[in-house]
Order: C-alpha cells, then sequence, then structure tokens
C-alpha cells in the first residue's frame, strides 16, 4: 500500500494544481502524509520485533507508540493548513475544473479503498490504527471530493470546493486526536482503556485467603497487551501457593491478563518492615 499509496498521491496533487481544486490538494496532502505514516508504521512494527536486551528489559513495543503519536501530531498540522487555505477560499471562490476534479477523485477513492480494506484487518494496535486513519480519512476526503465536484460541474456551486476541504479537515482532526490521546495514555502508563483497575483490585479481594491488595498498577507497552503488578496481603487461611494459582487464573480468565507479577505477603508483613526499617535507624 506503501507504493501504491506514494504513486497516487502524486497524480491527485498536479491533478489539484490543474484543476484549481483545493478539496483534491488537500486530499493530495493528506496522502502525501500516509505516505510517511505508512513509512514510519512500517519501520516501527520492524523495530517492535526486536528482542529485549540488558538496556531494554521491555524490548521495543513502545516504538509504535511512538510512531503512532508522531502520526496523530502530524495530521493535524496538515489539517490546520487545509483549515486556513479552505478560509481564504471560502471569501473568494476560484474557478475549479470539475470534470478533471471528478476524475483524479475517482481514481484516489478506488486506491483509499483497497488500502482501507487491507489495514482494516490489522488495526488493532495504534500504530497500524494511525495509519488506517490516515486512509480513512483520504477515503472520506475522496467522496467528499467528487460529491464537490458534482456540485460545481451540475450547479456551478464553487465553494463547494473550500467546504469540502474543510470536512476533510475535519475528519482527519477527528481521527488524530484520538490517536494522539490513547498514544498519551500508553506513553502515561494510564490503565487500557478496556480494564478498570478498581474491577481488577475488588476480584483479587475477594479472593479465598485475600486480605488486602495494594499497590496495584496496570498498564500496556503498546495499547494492546496489558501488564500487571500488585501486591496481595493474605489471611493466613489458605496455602500462599494456592492463592497465587487461583490470582493467577482469575487474571487470565476474567480479564485477559496474561503477564502479570505477583508478590504475596503475610498478614504481619507491614510490621516486620516497619520494625526493621525502626532497627535501622
Amino acid at each position: 500500500m506503501l507504493g501504491i499509496t506514494a504513486a497516487y498521491a502524486f497524480v491527485e496533487l498536479i491533478g489539484g494544481w490543474l484543476s484549481n481544486s483545493l478539496a483534491l490538494v488537500a486530499d493530495a496532502g493528506h496522502m502525501l502524509a500516509d505516505i510517511m505514516a505508512l513509512s514510519l508504521a512500517l519501520v516501527a512494527a520492524w523495530s517492535a520485533r526486536r528482542p529485549p536486551d540488558p538496556a531494554r528489559t521491555y524490548g521495543y513495543k513502545r516504538v509504535e507508540i511512538l510512531a503512532a503519536l508522531t502520526n496523530g501530531v502530524a495530521l493535524i498540522v496538515i489539517a490546520l493548513f487545509i483549515f486556513l487555505e479552505a478560509w481564504e477560499r471560502l471569501t473568494r471562490p476560484p474557478e475549479v475544473a470539475a470534470g478533471l476534479m471528478a476524475a483524479v477523485a475517482a481514481g484516489g477513492l478506488a486506491v483509499n479503498v483497497a488500502a482501507a480494506r487491507l489495514l482494516h484487518r490489522h488495526r488493532h494496535g495504534l500504530n497500524v490504527r494511525a495509519a488506517y486513519l490516515h486512509v480513512l480519512g483520504d477515503l472520506l476526503g475522496s467522496i467528499g471530493t467528487l460529491l464537490a465536484a458534482g456540485a460545481i460541474g451540475f450547479f456551478g456551486l464553487r465553494w463547494a470546493d473550500p467546504v469540502a476541504g474543510l470536512a476533510i479537515g475535519v475528519v482527519i482532526v477527528y481521527g488524530a486526536v484520538r490517536i494522539v490521546l490513547d498514544s498519551l495514555n500508553v506513553l502515561l502508563e494510564a490503565a487500557p482503556a478496556h480494564l478498570r483497575s478498581e474491577e481488577v483490585r475488588s476480584s483479587l479481594v475477594a479472593l479465598e485467603g485475600v486480605a488486602e491488595v495494594h499497590d496495584l498498577h496496570l498498564w500496556s507497552l503498546a495499547g494492546d497487551v496489558p501488564l500487571l503488578t500488585a501486591h496481595l496481603v493474605l489471611d493466613g487461611s489458605r496455602p500462599a501457593a494456592g492463592v497465587l494459582r487461583r490470582a493467577t487464573a482469575l487474571l487470565v480468565e476474567r480479564f485477559e491478563i496474561d503477564h502479570a507479577t505477583l508478590q504475596l505477603e503475610p498478614p504481619d508483613y507491614n510490621v516486620i518492615q516497619t520494625l526493621t526499617r525502626g532497627d535501622e535507624e
């Protein structure tokens, strides 16, 4: 898709210049951003496959989040330029070659439909989701450009071109803001959106043999695989090994948390820690 998108982006850019269509130029600008987005997503995906090393014990999965964040910010900047140009054109709508505009937009629509179908099957990670939103924005932009070309060709509504450009910009910003916020949540070690830390905590506390749960942390490396650490204070009514097995099974079966680190503490653990610190002082 990177090769196809790169080829047609220049076709749209030339077509937009020849037809004097902002909607086409805006769509071409978005497709050029797609080239960068797909390239960045590809490099990030390759980097994320590298195994952990002594310096980076979690591996390189976060590279994909950085790529998604970069793509989201780039989309917002592109949309701002589109808004500025559209505002100028709304005040003085220029002549637009509607026939050429429609023909180029139709080709762009075909390219974007193919790209969206390919990426749709793999859009679960934030990195690929960011690239998918780039392409989806292009697809909607091509539809808007076709509608604008029809409005100009059949009804002479020259303002339809900058309005289509504005609509494309709004679609771009909507998807970009979501990607940026999701990326920041991952980088800030927030709990994955589909999990609630309090629900996880209450489920662990409800296990037989567990008196208290503290220092519970829930986050993800790349927005898709959750990780958890927690301290379970035992009440002494059940063997520690059994409590650990039940807690691990609960996390996997109910919350799909496969990567969990649980520290088991006896009921008097905090007292012992306090006394130890007092003796050291």
